[in-house]
């Protein structure tokens, strides 16, 4: 550990012991902290209780969000679904809190156990023994591999069931923390891609986005801030932030946390993670096996989701809306904007990204009904391929 890292790590246990001896009202001794990363922003470390007289965890989870500024994005952050440190740690801080006073069953991931807006520090449960999604689907073996995913469905579904009508809970707790006048930056994106990207296809590929599309992809992106089916939505859904453990699958990092149409949550995972560089192949009938554990969850809830064509509609506008922002995000050749995003042992370069998520789209679009949206996504595709092999 460089000294810089040992004093940072040493500045961030006494903060978290200084936060729970206001929380238990007496000192709390923190000892043996394990870095165990986080981005340039951030610092997550778990740490072991000295004593446990005050009927804490063993070990917690310790994760303080340094000062400093993002560079923009189209003046909506330099990350994909971050606009400010503020806002990503604050619409975080009010996620925990909300998923923790869900019924324990419900909650989707580590418990929040204290926490200081002012200090932008978070106390977590530690999820003890759990493997990150991106292990399980980086070794591919099954059944291991799918079943995780077919977990993964699942407990979206759950999580959607449960917080269904609970939007005013959440929104309380946003005023509280002052945020509740600010726009979500995810929302913000999806409104700025729909205007940008016709233009960046234009500009990087030769492709012309036809009027029609244009329209639906408008359309679409109200899912974001409307939409039929509103559920909370933890986080971005990238496999590094889920966690399978003998609870079965926990999710983590809700900067991106609000209530939007819970189609996009199942969608995000059928066009490959759009909110950064992944690439897993996923085969029709698993992507197909995953819509319809998902659904078995929220029918009871939405029973117009019986409706096969209805499903296929509206999972078709949200993974169109997410191809249009991981387009926004990755086709521009900006080696800032790339480098933001963090890398694990599923990346792969953005090209590649980007390819498999309009072809996936094209395929979606066929089996909905969709010709006109199948050809124009495989074509953007095969134009991105063909500028590819062009470059020197």
């Amino acid at each position: 550990m460089t000294a810089l890292l040992a004093e940072r790590t040493a500045e961030v246990v006494a903060a978290a012991e200084l936060l729970l001896a206001k929380r238990m009202g007496a000192p709390v001794k923190l000892v043996d902290p394990v870095e165990l990363g986080g981005s340039g922003r951030t610092i997550v470390l778990r740490v072991r209780v000295a004593d446990n007289a005050y009927s804490l965890p063993r070990t917690l989870i310790v994760k303080q969000v340094s000062d400093g500024a993002l560079d923009s994005l189209d003046g909506f952050g330099a990350e994909p679904g971050i606009g400010s440190i503020d806002s990503a740690f604050l619409h975080e801080a009010v996620s925990y809190q909300f998923a923790t006073a869900l019924a324990q069953v419900n909650r989707p991931g580590p418990d929040l156990l204290a926490h200081d807006l002012d200090a932008r520090l978070l106390i977590l449960s530690d999820l003890v023994g759990g493997t990150r999604l991106t292990t399980v689907l980086q070794n591919s073996v099954e059944p291991a591999a799918g079943n995780s995913l077919m977990a993964f469905a699942q407990a979206l579904g759950r999580l959607h069931a449960a917080t269904v009508g609970r939007e005013h809970d959440f929104t309380a707790l946003m005023r509280r923390a002052e945020v509740a006048h600010q726009t979500e930056a995810i929302t913000a994106q999806a409104t700025a891609a729909i205007s940008a990207v016709p233009a960046l296809l234009k500009q990087h590929v030769g492709v012309t986005v036809p009027v029609e599309l244009d329209e639906f992809a408008k359309h679409a992106s109200r899912l974001f801030g409307g939409g039929r089916f509103r559920a909370f939505s933890p986080s971005d859904l990238c496999p590094d932030n889920v966690i399978v453990n003998d609870d079965g699958i926990r999710f983590l990092d809700y900067e991106w946390g609000g209530f939007r149409d819970a189609t996009l949550d199942i969608a995000y995972a059928l066009v490959s993670f759009p909110g950064c560089l992944c690439y897993y192949d996923l085969s029709r009938d698993r992507a197909q096996a995953m819509i319809e554990a998902w659904r078995a969850e929220v029918v009871g809830m939405w029973p117009q989701l019986v409706d096969n064509d209805l499903l296929r509609a509206k999972i078709l506008e949200a993974q169109l809306v997410w191809v249009w922002l991981t387009t926004y995000w990755f086709l521009p050749d900006d080696h800032t904007r790339i480098a933001a995003v963090r890398e694990h042992r599923l990346s792969v370069p953005r090209s590649d990204a980007l390819i498999s998520r309009w072809d996936t789209l094209g395929t979606s679009a066929d089996e909905a009904g969709r010709a006109d949206i199948a050809e124009f996504a495989h074509g953007v595709a095969t134009a991105i391929e063909a500028q590819r092999l062009t470059k020197p």
